[in-house]
């Protein structure tokens, strides 16, 4: 298989090698990268537009910040559904609005290209060691054809539904992680009020049914050793969790935990700054504003 990736930051600059490892051969395409000449060493080869990028790729992976941009990628001038050729597969890797991947997957109706959405949870880290988490929204034929690449990503991948359920799932997924957040904060906060033993504690809720991914990996991976450096700010998640507002507000559900988390979020921007680590909400008081 023959894989391009647009989009060379961290995460597809990561894509991109752990595809190349494992032995398949990738073209990317990102005017702004940083990584060109470790990119150039692991045999990736970079192309200066997507046109040439389409030439060389089977399936093409797209780890971009925003929907907006994505649409245009896909959709614009000079993009991938006017380079298309037979066959192709767009995988949209990026954690983006559901409504929009349905406006994108309608737009590619009839055309040469099939999309499936496939955010990704790691980080970083994971996406260099190819051990990335994948919720992949499509028909199971393309995730069948992808299976090469996403071997090569991912250490686990679930297919949650069709097209637009990817992009769905991961939004649930980052609103029940800034809610977890909120609460181990408060969590941890008692606890030292307490005179109790952090550690020893969570010891005990990751024991019973408390527990969460923020409390077995987030705690102590970045939040009690004070290392704060998972690599996702504060930015890129008040980004997601306002997409999650979104998608509730367009349900029309009752959901006013998930609204009062969303505001804690909103309102945290006063003191936590966008470039800080994510996880230092667990440190943010309202008396602080």
């Amino acid at each position: 298989m023959k894989v391009g990736v647009i989009g060379l930051g961290n995460m597809g600059a990561g894509m991109a090698l752990s595809a190349a490892r494992a032995g398949l051969s990738v073209v990317g395409h990102d005017p702004a990268t940083t990584s060109a000449s470790a990119l150039r060493e692991a045999g990736v080869m970079l192309v200066d537009t997507i046109a040439e990028l389409s030439a060389h790729a089977d399936a093409i992976v797209l780890s971009l910040p925003t929907s907006d941009i994505v649409e245009k990628v896909v959709l614009g001038p000079g993009g991938v559904l006017e380079n298309a050729r037979p066959g192709q597969i767009v995988l949209d890797t990026s954690t983006a609005d559901p409504a929009s991947t349905l406006r994108i997957s309608k737009a590619l109706d009839g055309s040469l290209l099939r999309f499936v959405d496939g955010p990704v949870s790691g980080g970083p880290k994971a996406a260099h060691a190819g051990s990335m988490t994948m919720l992949l929204g499509g028909e199971p034929t393309d995730i069948e054809t992808l299976a090469p690449l996403l071997d090569a990503l991912t250490g686990k991948r679930v297919h949650v539904g069709p097209v637009s359920a990817g992009h769905s799932a991961k939004l649930f997924n980052n609103l029940l992680c800034g809610i977890n957040l909120i609460a181990v904060g408060e969590a941890i906060r008692v606890a030292k009020a307490s005179g109790l033993d952090i550690e020893q504690i969570l010891d005990g809720v990751n024991a019973g049914s408390g527990r969460s991914g923020v409390t077995e990996v987030n705690c102590p991976t970045w939040i009690l050793n004070g290392a704060f450096n998972s690599g996702f700010t504060m930015k890129l998640m008040r980004k997601d969790l306002r997409l999650a507002a979104e998608m509730l507000e367009k349900a029309g559900a009752q959901t006013p935990l998930s609204n009062e988390a969303l505001r804690i979020w909103a309102d945290s921007a006063a003191v936590l700054a966008d470039d800080e680590d994510f996880n230092r909400i667990v440190d943010y008081k309202e008396s602080e504003q």
